[in-house]
């Protein structure tokens, strides 16, 4: 009876350490802060133009991993209005944000997704391919809050 309680006391401790492990690597592991600068900075692509250009925004702050392309998070403000921006930059259709890690609470991807659902807040395109098969979206609110996310695109399922 001993060696069956050694056995299941292994298997809880390898499963205990395995689960910590994924945890770590899901939500800490690998990120690191964005530093927006000059070329880096939040853009959209205008109506006019293939060309993403830089967009006014405050209180940035964003992380990323160069383990997946799909990792990049961003939260900031911008004092643009929803009426210019649907004047003058490419809305983006099928707007879906991926979930944050914990350590990066300003972005709550099921309230950004209820709020592009309801019009509460609307997508733009803001890098089309900025990896291959990544786009970057947008999502702005009309209180001016704003969030950026990277997701897939169709050319990945072609």
């Amino acid at each position: 009876m001993n060696a069956g309680k050694l056995i299941v006391a292994a298997i809880v401790i390898v499963a205990a350490v395995a689960g910590a492990f994924l945890w770590y690597t899901a939500e800490r592991a690998f990120y690191e802060p964005v530093a927006f600068t000059p070329g880096a900075e939040i853009r959209l692509v205008p109506l006019t133009s293939d060309q993403p250009e830089p967009i006014l925004v405050d209180a940035i702050e964003g992380i990323d991993a160069a383990s997946s392309p799909i990792k990049f998070r961003a939260c900031f403000t911008t004092p643009l209005s929803l009426a210019m921006l649907t004047e003058t930059y490419r809305p983006y259709e099928g707007a879906v944000p991926l979930v944050a890690p914990s350590n990066f609470p300003c972005f709550d991807a099921m309230a950004i997704g209820r709020a592009l659902e309801t019009g509460e807040a609307l997508a733009f395109l803001s890098e089309p391919e900025i990896r291959p098969g990544v786009d970057r979206v947008v999502a702005v609110f009309g209180d001016g809050r704003a969030y950026a996310w990277q997701q897939t695109n169709s050319s990945l399922k072609d």
